[in-house]
């Protein structure tokens, strides 16, 4: 019974037995031969000793560097399944559950991978879990803060007393950010989620797009005295991308910079074309070099920032490049005069599992 669990289909000690057994026979069958020549073929009475202890120890090392050579070679064709499953582990990124592909294992292996795939199942399970509930409660929490946002408008609409009208317009302020920060929950749980994002990705023109959506942010620069400026090419830019997402991205990337971009002119809207890119750039006062690691940390705010915020901007930016499979990269002073952040994307290629990091 145990020899026919060790020879059964797709084991790894059937490959081994099947590969070297053949070149092991032909070395026995060379040692065979070495011996019989040395021991009735040739002429014992003008050889020596010492002659004969050489040409067997010389065979003998030959023989022995030949079997290493074969059994290195048969361990190293049946890992081959085994590497190529660590090479995929290594490529994923670390938001990816997805189960492995088990096919071409060897039954030794294929059972260990199965109970990886189980705990990868719950995981994404648990996560999933939560990100329902971070979905469900900003659903739930709009509707009211709606309605509060309207009757304090209705208050500041008609005539009030100096200090109700400075508390309902405090009200009002909250209740913005409250639901700015309910809309932002909701954009994270669906750039974060672990169904495939490149399903909802549509083929569009990066350039043409940038064009429409910056033209939004006009009026709010010019409240502000920035000027709001726009480099991108005439040919089209082609990329797979959620609109919705790269909305809430460029937004998130403007309004950091109108609120964090103290003492900033302009804000400049780049698209690149090799490869394709986007980037948002001011000429404020930049970030300093101890939160640039930080500041794409969900609910990070520097103790030194002025404006208020819920420290999910920059998070947000992140999970989407990510979903995107794309890269991002932040430069500021005293390398680059302000702000700068680029977010870099894999062109065109719906399913691509490219490797996102900070650049």
């Amino acid at each position: 019974m145990r020899l026919a669990a060790l020879l059964q289909p797709g084991s790894l000690a059937r490959h081994l037995i099947f590969r070297l057994l053949p070149p092991v026979l032909v070395l026995v069958v060379l040692d065979l031969a070495v011996t019989w020549i040395v021991t009735s073929r040739i002429n014992l009475s003008v050889w020596l000793l010492r002659d004969i202890f050489w040409v067997l120890l010389l065979s003998q090392v030959f023989l022995v560097l030949l079997i290493a050579g074969v059994l290195i070679a048969g361990v190293r064709s049946g890992l081959k399944s085994i590497n190529k499953l660590s090479d995929e582990i290594n490529q994923r990124s670390i938001d990816d559950l997805q189960p492995l592909d088990v096919s071409g294992l060897t039954t030794e292996i294929a059972p260990v991978v199965n109970r990886i795939n189980d705990l990868l199942l719950r995981l994404d399970d648990s996560m999933q879990a939560q990100k329902r509930f971070i979905g469900h409660a900003a659903h739930q929490i709009r509707t009211p803060l709606s309605g509060l946002k309207l009757e304090s408008e209705l208050m500041l609409a008609g005539d009030l007393p100096d200090d109700v009208r400075e508390r309902a317009q405090r009200i009002k302020f909250v209740t913005d950010r409250m639901i700015r920060l309910g809309q932002q929950l909701l954009v994270l749980a669906r750039a974060d989620s672990s169904i495939r994002p490149q399903d909802s990705f549509q083929r569009l023109d990066l350039a043409e797009w940038a064009r429409l959506s910056a033209s939004e942010w006009i009026r709010a620069t010019r409240a502000q005295g920035i000027d709001l400026q726009l480099a991108a090419p005439e040919d089209p830019i082609w990329v797979d991308a959620d609109p919705l997402l790269l909305e809430e991205m460029l937004s998130n990337l403007i309004d950091n910079a109108l609120r964090y971009g103290a003492g900033a002119r302009y804000i400049l809207i780049q698209v690149g074309a090799t490869p394709p890119s986007l980037t948002v750039e001011d000429d404020g006062v930049g970030i300093d070099a101890e939160d640039r690691e930080r500041v794409f940390e969900a609910f990070y705010r520097s103790p030194r920032a002025s404006a208020g915020g819920s420290g999910l901007g920059l998070a947000i930016v992140r999970e989407i490049a990510r979903a995107h499979g794309g890269w991002w990269s932040l430069a500021s002073r005293p390398e680059f005069p302000g702000t700068r952040i680029s977010i870099v994307f894999p062109g065109p290629r719906k399913g691509t599992n490219l490797t996102r990091h900070e650049g």
